[in-house]
């Protein structure tokens, strides 16, 4: 049996905005992305109040799998299982590319008519303010020469 090809994700960090009715209206690279994994049902949630994490719905799933075992650390689970509930929702992509932000979310994190920032990390969609990327910036920049030698005597090339 032939192994099927997943889709290559997007790659950088795109600009967006989330309109005044509260529809994210995703990169054509993000639409394609969702597309050719056959999910255009995504959850919508953030974790940490800063950042937003778009699961296409399969993701999601197996994320709800390791939050209801819990294990050593269920009060943990139950608490994020919590958040990612109260501020998250399901979101069906529509045939213009755009998703509604739970309306708990886009107050949570200020991103009502607002310009936003994309990127794929880990299975998912971070979604940025424009403040919290701006943040994220600084520190990514910070030190950026002794990162650089760190990675490249593990290998980076």
């Amino acid at each position: 049996m032939e192994a099927v090809a997943q889709p290559e994700p997007p790659r950088g960090i795109y600009p967006a905005r989330v309109d005044d009715k509260g529809r994210l209206k995703l990169p054509a690279d993000f639409q394609k992305y969702l597309q050719d994994l056959g999910e255009t049902k995504v959850f919508m949630t953030t974790f940490d109040g800063k950042v937003a994490r778009i699961y296409p719905i399969s993701v999601w799933r197996s994320n709800e799998a390791l939050l209801s075992e819990g294990g050593e650390e269920t009060e943990q689970a139950e608490d994020l299982w919590f958040v990612a509930n109260d501020l998250g929702g399901d979101a069906v992509m529509d045939n213009q590319g755009r998703l509604l932000v739970p309306p708990e979310l886009r107050r949570a994190l200020g991103i009502e008519n607002a310009p936003v920032r994309l990127e794929y990390y880990k299975g998912h969609f971070n979604l940025y303010s424009e403040a919290v990327y701006q943040e994220r910036k600084a520190r990514a920049m910070a030190n950026l020469a002794e990162k650089l030698k760190a990675f490249e005597k593990k290998g980076l090339r």
